[in-house]
């Protein structure tokens, strides 16, 4: 008999699992404006994925307390009314247009980003590059491309238009594997007011890099840049994934890879202070925010490290120590590497 309860209670624990998880990682345009919102009041310092995830709903109730609401982590009416312009309109109550602010222009970014068409930032506010993403997409579903979102652009972004992504489908939509399996620090996004193109893995120096994806070894070497050894991987339609401050990188120029394929050691080479990998995605060139496109299962089974000198983790970006370790003949380092 209690054989038999273990049995049952263990089917019941998978069904419910498995019954959930698709619900646990799905995105949502309102829940990334939410997290645009709690970001620019200083609450949310995570990546701009729409997954309704511990942050998103820690900074929700840290809000709520701050103004006596009821504190239930959800950002039902009441809550949205209190984050004044950040909190409003909804997506689709309105047509929008270049110089339009508020919750439904960070939506708008979010699914733009997810189509392939990068605004550059998800800020909330509709600028030259949420401008140029509308056109790229519009063009690409078969819209005028005019560059304001009414009903009819709305819904080719939700249902992932008519030509997705560069005018075809190409086998599906565009998607990534980790890297490295672990948690994520530095997100996509503005650090220390400069932009971070990318998102940080911490890891001791010496573990394994795998390519997210199937493509082409485009670049293998050290960047001057602030790069380090740097690994390029070309992928279909456009998209590029990128492998900064490599230890060593042992791909090379016109390989062929496949999701786990080893491309390098995470190091701490060029503009870092400690080991971690800088990991970027980029669509014809322009660095995009990698997490609506990062699936949840990292590259190869395994993290296989190498004997490495130091301190297994540090941090994975320390812009003050980079500011005050750096060379005075060094006094300009691109914003966007750490």
């Amino acid at each position: 008999m209690g054989a038999r309860k273990i049995m049952l209670l263990a089917a019941a624990t998978a069904l419910l699992t498995l019954g959930l998880t698709p619900v646990a990682r799905a995105r949502s345009a309102n829940v990334a404006a939410l997290q645009v919102a709690m970001k620019a009041v200083g609450l949310y310092g995570g990546s701009i994925d729409g997954v309704r995830g511990p942050g998103t709903r820690r900074a929700v109730r840290r809000f709520q307390r701050r103004h006596r609401l009821a504190v239930d982590g959800v950002a039902g009416p009441v809550t949205r009314r209190a984050l004044g312009r950040r909190g409003r309109p909804r997506l689709g109550h309105r047509v929008i247009r270049r110089g339009h602010r508020g919750w439904d222009v960070a939506g708008l970014q979010f699914l733009l980003g997810r189509r392939g068409h990068s605004p550059g930032s998800i800020d909330g506010g509709f600028g030259r590059g949420t401008l140029g993403a509308v056109r790229s997409f519009q063009r690409a579903a078969g819209l005028v491309a005019d560059g304001v979102v009414g009903p009819a652009t709305l819904r080719a972004l939700r249902r992932g238009g008519g030509r997705r992504e560069g005018g075809h489908n190409g086998g599906g939509p565009v998607v990534f594997l980790r890297p490295l399996p672990g948690p994520i620090t530095d997100g996509f996004g503005v650090r220390w007011g400069r932009m971070h193109t990318g998102i940080d893995f911490p890891a001791p120096t010496g573990t394994r890099v795998a390519a997210a994806g199937r493509g082409v070894v485009s670049f293998a070497g050290y960047n001057t840049g602030g790069y380090g050894n740097l690994v390029i991987v070309k992928h279909r339609l456009g998209f590029e994934t990128w492998y900064a401050h490599l230890s060593t990188e042992t791909s090379y120029v016109g390989e062929p890879v496949v999701g786990g394929t080893r491309v390098g050691l995470v190091g701490s080479t060029g503009h870092s202070t400690g080991p971690h990998l800088h990991f970027e995605v980029r669509h014809n060139g322009t660095p995009i925010d990698p997490m609506p496109r990062l699936l949840a299962t990292a590259a190869g089974a395994s993290s296989r490290l190498v004997p490495s000198v130091g301190p297994p983790l540090a941090p994975a970006c320390d812009r003050q120590g980079l500011h005050t370790s750096r060379r005075p003949d060094r006094a300009h380092w691109p914003s966007r590497v750490c």
